[in-house]
């Protein structure tokens, strides 16, 4: 793609079913203003022609738009609409004016945009899997809960058991007046354990024939085969980050600033990036520091942490979300160098120095 800029920019505004465009020249001049409708065959109708900056925000169809942009030599800036004011807190919100807008911000300077980058189809539809192996996962947990709130609720419950073995239990728990209502709900957990045993088997083998690099990150106790593949996913490309460092600020897993003059207030995290590898992140960093964590540097840093926090509840969140920073920065080098993990590397430094 050529590194001269385009004489033409385009803001568009993007609808599931049409989306509306604003056309300006490099000087600013309004060539046209219209909609074309949010299918892949009028986008690249509309679009055919001369080069162009196409500036669209970041959402659902974002992806795919981008790309079909890009197969027709446009420059695409894909932009990130909570980091810009001007779009996302405009009082005059409506699409003819976020597409002027996304038009002039583009034409101006492209880094007040905050552009994203979208991974490849190839990565999205595989991503599709862990996200549909969540989905299931989570209503699988919904559904257990409306089981033993409905037999606690009736003076009975059933014992503790995994998640797997769940169905097999209530079965011999629940009471007979309850099983009309439960019976089916336990039988659609069963079946939802079977799809989660068929995804699962389905990310072993992307892991193994697809993203062999999962291995070294699995190296790790706590971080399995999802959250493993599911980081690789969503970086997809560890060399597009200037350091390891940056990684935990991109997963949205440090604090935000504001601060002013002495006053430095402690912030919650920024929440950026992806929520879902966020939250697999801060799960595997529970294991870490919990009672089968095994004995490691991380584990022993996030409860030194626990401990200056005075052990309290909120301390053990902070440091869960701090744990699993650390990690993302501990997986992204492993990933980058390829070396073998040292469960004790700091330790075992400190003892050589000695």
């Amino acid at each position: 793609m050529s590194s001269v800029t385009p004489k033409v920019i385009t803001g568009l505004d993007v609808s599931d079913r049409y989306s509306s465009t604003y056309t300006i020249t490099e000087e600013g001049e309004v060539v046209e203003e219209g909609r074309v409708r949010t299918t892949p065959r009028a986008l690249e109708a509309y679009f055919a022609g001369r080069r162009r900056r196409v500036v669209l925000e970041a959402g659902p169809h974002s992806p795919w738009i981008s790309r079909l942009l890009k197969k027709l030599n446009h420059e695409v800036i894909v932009a990130n609409a909570r980091m810009v004011a001007l779009i996302h807190s405009n009082p005059k919100k409506r699409d003819p004016v976020d597409a002027e807008t996304l038009a002039r911000l583009g034409r101006v300077d492209p880094k007040l945009l905050y552009p994203i980058q979208h991974r490849s189809e190839e990565a999205q539809v595989d991503l599709g899997v862990v996200r549909a192996r969540d989905a299931v996962v989570r209503a699988r947990t919904g559904l257990i809960n409306h089981v033993r709130g409905s037999v606690k609720s009736y003076g009975a419950r059933i014992p503790g058991s995994s998640a797997e073995g769940f169905a097999a239990k209530a079965e011999e728990h629940v009471p007979e007046a309850l099983r009309a209502g439960l019976e089916p709900v336990v039988e659609m957990i069963r079946a939802l354990s079977r799809q989660i045993r068929f995804f699962d088997k389905q990310l072993e083998a992307l892991c193994e024939e697809r993203y062999p690099e999962t291995g070294v990150l699995r190296q790790i106790k706590g971080v399995g085969p999802v959250t493993a593949l599911t980081f690789c996913l969503v970086i997809e490309d560890p060399a597009r980050f200037p350091s390891s460092r940056a990684v935990g600020a991109y997963l949205g897993l440090t604090r935000r600033h504001d601060d002013s003059g002495e006053s430095e207030p402690e912030l919650r995290i920024t929440k950026a990036g992806d929520e879902f590898l966020r939250r697999l992140l801060v799960q595997s960093a529970h294991y870490i520091l919990g009672h089968f964590g095994p004995d490691t540097d991380l584990r022993r840093w996030g409860l030194h942490y626990i401990e200056r926090g005075g052990g309290s509840k909120t301390a053990k969140k902070k440091a869960a979300v701090a744990v699993a920073r650390k990690l993302a920065v501990l997986l992204h080098r492993l990933w980058s160098t390829g070396e073998v993990y040292q469960p004790l590397r700091e330790n075992q430094h400190a003892a050589a120095a000695a």
